[in-house]
């Protein structure tokens, strides 16, 4: 597994769900009474996951097919926190862009890990983890080598 690819891929990743995932979903309707599960969300939910699994699969292309189930639960580990700290850097180059000043960077920090701790959080989580081990399974049993568990 080389760390440059385990790295690079999910980022792209991240840039196609987080603009061309969230284009898609706007094209249906936007709610009119608010609410947390609107079916933008839902939709951008599910193209989310489409992205997540193809992406996924593009990735193991060139891996050994073996372990794929392991590799997918890393590969799903590295999405999030690429996309967590993509999160983290744009959010302060945005206040220093926008203010001009280090030193309101300070004030913005602590309310970052307060932000992590949210339901959303969870989702871009399952996003990223849950494609990445279910296209893991299937290439394993597809190859026909799947490691059985040791009694």
């Amino acid at each position: 597994m080389k760390i440059e690819r385990l790295i690079l891929i999910p980022f792209l990743g991240n840039y196609l769900i987080n603009n061309v995932v969230a284009a898609l979903a706007a094209l249906f309707p936007a709610s009119q009474t608010g609410g947390l599960l609107t079916m933008q969300y839902v939709m951008f939910v599910v193209f989310a996951l489409i992205a997540s699994g193809l992406i996924a699969w593009w990735y193991f292309g060139g891996e050994s097919r073996g372990r794929m189930m392991k590799t997918g639960v890393i590969f799903g580990v590295v999405g999030f926190l690429v996309s967590v700290a993509t999160t983290f850097v744009s959010g302060l180059a945005g206040v220093v862009l926008q203010t001009g000043s280090l030193a309101e960077v300070v004030g913005v920090l602590p309310r970052f890990f307060p932000f992590l701790w949210n339901w959303s959080t969870l989702v871009v989580l399952a996003y990223w983890v849950i494609p990445a081990v279910v296209v893991g399974w299937y290439l394993q049993m597809k190859s026909g080598r799947a490691q059985t568990p040791m009694m």
